[in-house]
């Protein structure tokens, strides 16, 4: 089997993170916050520079796989947008189709760590946003499209609509602003091949208590589904069988960010190369527990040859 091209469509940004025992969570009636005086000088004990946004970080772990992986969207011509080229180019990804437009500003977040794991994200949106010129729609040349956070559903749709037509496999995991659009999000559905949700979400679009239950639901439309909830784990369905799993292992915790798109990606690389559900859930599940145990959403993602271990599943028929 070839190796499949890999199109990733969505927003990018760049991440600060800031650590110290300043943002040491403090509760206060049963709501924790992170106490930071007006007024008064702080100081932190490191901070780590890195870019994000669910379709770049899905970017580099297909690079990572040794997937030829294509990335598209808009940036400005600021110390951020080229920060972002900079990762995407070192980690060989196709940016020749990022447009830098000089009178947009990049987004850029501020991301306070708790000695926790927990985050409190400061996040400015920029004014860098995807339209449909800065998208060559009619001619998208890749097997998979992995899409999310294009920041309007009119756009978000022909994308879809002109990948499913040239028949490219879309692997949709829907980002805040699209779940905001909630009956526009579900009407894509009938483009889709990879539907990948959290339990919260799934209940948006069907009827269940269980991730097992949301899963058997939503393939019933869609290929393949697979549905996560958190530390308690996550099922994946092909409409044939449905697997589920727990954690890959229980390891300290030093950042969330990224945990959900090194997930879903790593699952979808491996879907992609024709692999087995089995292997996919596991490889998902060892590339995002790898993902929380470094600072940043990409630091963490695995590389073509990792080793990863067997971890218990179980395979039910549906």
């Amino acid at each position: 089997m070839n190796k499949p091209v890999m199109l990733c469509i969505g927003k990018a940004g760049q991440d600060t993170f800031l650590e110290g025992e300043v943002f040491k969570p403090l509760k206060d009636k049963g709501v924790f916050y992170e106490h930071i005086k007006l007024g008064e000088k702080f100081y932190v004990e490191n901070a780590t520079f890195s870019t994000g946004g669910n379709a770049p970080n899905a970017a580099v772990t297909f690079a990572r796989q040794h997937l030829h992986t294509k990335f598209v969207s808009v940036l400005g011509d600021d110390p951020a947008g080229h920060s972002i080229i900079n990762a995407l180019d070192a980690e060989h990804i196709d940016t020749t189709a990022v447009v830098i437009d000089e009178s947009l500003r990049t987004s850029f977040s501020t991301i306070m760590l708790a000695p926790t794991g927990e985050r409190t994200i400061l996040d400015y949106p920029g004014t860098a946003k995807l339209k449909e010129a800065h998208v060559n729609i009619e001619d998208l040349d890749a097997d998979w499209l992995y899409i999310s956070s294009v920041g309007s559903m009119t756009l978000l749709k022909k994308i879809m609509k002109a990948a499913h037509a040239q028949g490219i496999n879309i692997a949709f995991n829907p980002a805040s602003f699209e779940l905001k659009h909630l009956q526009q999000c579900a009407d894509l559905l009938s483009y889709v091949t990879l539907f990948a949700v959290n339990k919260e979400e799934a209940q948006l679009f069907v009827d269940g208590s269980s991730v097992k239950a949301l899963a058997k639901k939503l393939v019933e439309s869609i290929k393949y589904v697979l549905v996560s909830d958190g530390a308690k784990g996550s099922v994946a369905s092909d409409g044939l069988s449905i697997i589920s799993a727990g954690m890959y292992e229980d390891v300290p915790v030093k950042d969330r960010t990224g945990a959900g798109d090194a997930f879903t990606s790593g699952f979808v690389s491996q879907i992609a190369q024709g692999k087995s559900l089995e292997h996919a859930i596991t490889f998902a599940s060892a590339n995002s527990t790898s993902v929380v145990s470094q600072i940043g959403a990409k630091t963490g993602i695995l590389r073509s040859g990792s080793r990863i271990h067997e971890m218990e599943l179980k395979v039910e028929s549906i």
